[in-house]
């Protein structure tokens, strides 16, 4: 049986402020920049969420790619878009909002809403044009 890759991309808007409570507004804006503005500041964001297993020979899917974007908009895409990560989203509570935190998190909401027999290979964020993040779960980390 052939083990396929299949991937739902949604889109998003979301505020957020790269920030440590601990760290004077001058060290934050060393580190974080312009990312560390007060004031919040947003990005249009693309997430793409890639699963993977067999092909079913009845229906020619790994997964029928309208369960995974309920998947996504409920356990996501719902819960961020035209938010503020840093104030309104319970799960993201205590985290920097940066573009890989968001990624792992995202992927937490998600690797149990799959199917038997699919796995969640990947959940790949894209901030802007240029910076985006990659994540291929707890089990593909290095050891430290």
């Amino acid at each position: 049986m052939s083990v396929v890759r299949a991937t739902r991309r949604a889109h998003f808007c979301a505020a957020h402020r790269l920030h440590r409570e601990e760290w004077s507004d001058e060290r934050n804006r060393e580190v974080f920049g312009d990312c560390s503005n007060p004031n919040w500041h947003g990005h249009n964001y693309v997430l793409d969420v890639t699963v993977e297993g067999p092909v079913d020979p009845e229906t020619g899917f790994v997964m029928d790619l309208k369960h995974l974007k309920h998947a996504m908009a409920a356990r996501v895409v719902d819960d961020v878009d035209h938010r503020n990560l840093n104030l309104e989203v319970p799960w993201m509570d205590g985290v920097i909002p940066s573009t890989e935190n968001f990624a792992v998190a995202i992927w937490g909401r998600l690797a149990d809403a799959m199917p038997k027999g699919v796995k969640l290979c990947r959940v790949f964020v894209q901030e802007t044009p240029n910076n985006s993040v990659e994540y291929t779960g707890p089990e593909n980390a290095e050891a430290s």
